[in-house]
């Protein structure tokens, strides 16, 4: 981690030629120790992230909450994300901050404390917010370091750094199942030692990063020929956030409410239905993690055709299905959706290179954001009808997909 490969601030904002510097970094080869270290960071962040929900059924049976109201908690965390995710890109692009990542995990540990001690409405909101915060300043960097270590696989290292974050958000549940049910609320607490972990890997991670950025004058090149125009860029962000909205919308309501889904058609008891909603959790972190190298090798719109229509017929047939059914569609749904972050991710990144920052922080922040919106709204329609019925309404969410016939052909090298 102390190999230094100098990259100036003005290249991190400046437009690039893809081909230009793409041979050198694949010559270097991946930096894996850092990816490993930001995976595992990922892994941490959103481990403590998934609490959130994983104790909803606590929170609303301690605090006698609505569905509407468990949506709120939902909107309180991932809005505060989505509103300053794409500002604290905005602001690296132009002034790289190795070291916020771990300041940002400062936030994540003093929300859990609060969350552990809260016993009003308003601050359990606040909590959740403050844990947002953390995601807010973690996202858009650790998404430029893993760039930075990637050697050229970009596709490989978007899937490394998703691994971390999918694997630590399945893990949620069981953590939630196996010490927050049996001891309480108070229990969280125990978590912020895990973000203390955090702060020390990432302020490490923060000394391989800082000579990444020395300033040094370079030269604006000029954008590949082939590029697509600025107006089909354009169209084809708004595409790439539709489709990660109906991923992402997908996910958020078998995350925040296939627990009680399961409790109410099946009559299970919480620690089952934090077992299943593991189970879909992992399914999520397989996917992701093979979606970003087979968009490295067959291209990343071909990866997310398949990866949001294939999982239409699945997703259409959960909610007539029975208890170990849904289990099994589950895992199909979590592997085929989830596949396709990372090559939207990448997608969008190769689309406007000089602006990697907010571009990241859009992504990672405005589309999950929405996704927390829709949770609230959901959560909503499910007072007013039956969570049965949000699951019906779900279903047809991987339709959206079909406007990936919109997104542009990108010159091959940026592939």
């Amino acid at each position: 981690m102390n190999k230094s490969v100098v990259v100036s601030e003005e290249t991190l904002t400046e437009p690039v030629v893809v081909s230009d510097v793409a041979p050198v970094a694949k010559a270097a080869g991946p930096a894996y120790v850092v990816l490993a270290g930001i995976s595992f960071s990922h892994f941490l962040n959103d481990t403590m992230q998934s609490l959130i929900a994983s104790v909803y059924p606590i929170l609303k049976d301690t605090y006698a909450l609505d569905f509407a109201q468990i949506g709120m908690i939902t909107l309180a965390f991932q809005f505060t994300a989505s509103l300053l995710q794409p500002v604290v890109g905005h602001y690296t692009d132009k002034k790289a901050q190795p070291y916020s990542l771990a300041i940002g995990m400062a936030s994540t540990f003093f929300g859990l404390l609060l969350l552990s001690a809260a016993h009003q409405y308003l601050v359990i909101l606040v909590a959740a917010a403050l844990v947002g915060l953390g995601s807010a300043v973690f996202h858009p960097e650790s998404a430029r370091i893993a760039r930075l270590a990637s050697g050229g696989r970009y596709g490989f290292a978007q899937s490394v750094f998703q691994l971390g974050g999918s694997f630590g958000t399945s893990m949620g549940p069981v953590l939630a199942a196996l010490i927050v049910v049996p001891f309480g609320q108070g229990s969280i607490a125990w978590f912020s030692s895990i973000a203390f972990l955090a702060i020390v890997i990432l302020w490490r991670i923060g000394r391989w990063y800082e000579p990444q950025i020395k300033a040094k004058k370079t030269a604006a090149v000029q954008v590949h020929p082939d590029a697509p125009s600025s107006r089909r860029v354009g169209v084809a962000l708004l595409v790439l956030v539709a489709l990660l909205f109906s991923k992402q919308l997908y996910v958020s309501s078998l995350s925040s409410y296939y627990i009680f889904y399961l409790i109410d058609r099946f009559g299970v008891s919480t620690q089952t239905a934090q077992i299943y909603l593991f189970i879909f959790l992992a399914a999520n972190a397989v996917g992701a993690f093979f979606g970003g190298p087979l968009g490295d090798r067959f291209g990343r719109k071909i990866v997310i055709w398949i990866s949001i229509l294939g999982a239409l017929p699945f997703t259409l047939a959960l909610p007539y299905a029975g208890l170990y059914s849904s289990a099994v569609l589950s895992v199909i749904i979590g592997i085929i959706i989830s596949s396709t972050t990372s090559s939207i991710i990448v997608f969008a990144q190769e689309l406007v290179p000089h602006r990697f920052g907010m571009i990241s922080g859009v992504f990672f922040g405005v589309a999950f954001g929405i996704g927390g919106l829709g949770a609230a709204v959901l959560g909503k329609l499910a007072d007013h009808t039956s969570i049965e019925f949000v699951y019906q309404v779900c279903a047809y969410l991987p339709a959206i997909g079909l406007l990936a016939v919109f997104l542009p052909r990108l010159p091959r090298h940026t592939r």
